[in-house]
């Protein structure tokens, strides 16, 4: 799997996840289509390619059989779950490290700094 296949990955479970936990507690499910997600990743500035170069990409996603498109619907496979939720195993330390850091000042997290003249 290439890095921007699991990109790719990455971003279509991602987005279910947080679209779908917004929505916890009823009985509702969301679902996108190949354009709403092509649009997303580009209004959102997750990827700078053109809108052709990610719809290749979902089509060697679907191909590989990660990625299902039925009823103008998007959805990861049962196969494609698991690759994403062993990506996201991998990256989500990084993310919540960042998102720490940013969060709070990361002087705050010691008692003394030592700053240097450059």
């Amino acid at each position: 799997m290439t890095k921007v296949q699991k990109f790719m990955l990455y971003c279509l479970g991602k987005w279910y996840e947080e679209a779908n936990s917004r929505i916890k507690g009823k009985p509702l499910q969301v679902s996108v289509s190949k354009v709403s997600f092509i649009e997303l990743v580009q209004s959102a500035e997750m990827a700078t390619k053109q809108k052709r170069a990610v719809y290749r990409n979902l089509e060697v996603l679907e191909k590989k059989k990660w990625v299902s498109y039925d009823n103008k619907e998007l959805m990861l496979t049962a196969r494609g779950k698991k690759v994403f939720e062993s990506i996201k195993k991998d990256v989500e330390p990084y993310v919540e490290a960042a998102g720490k850091l940013k969060a709070k000042n990361p002087m705050s997290y010691t008692k003394k700094v030592q700053t240097i003249f450059r």
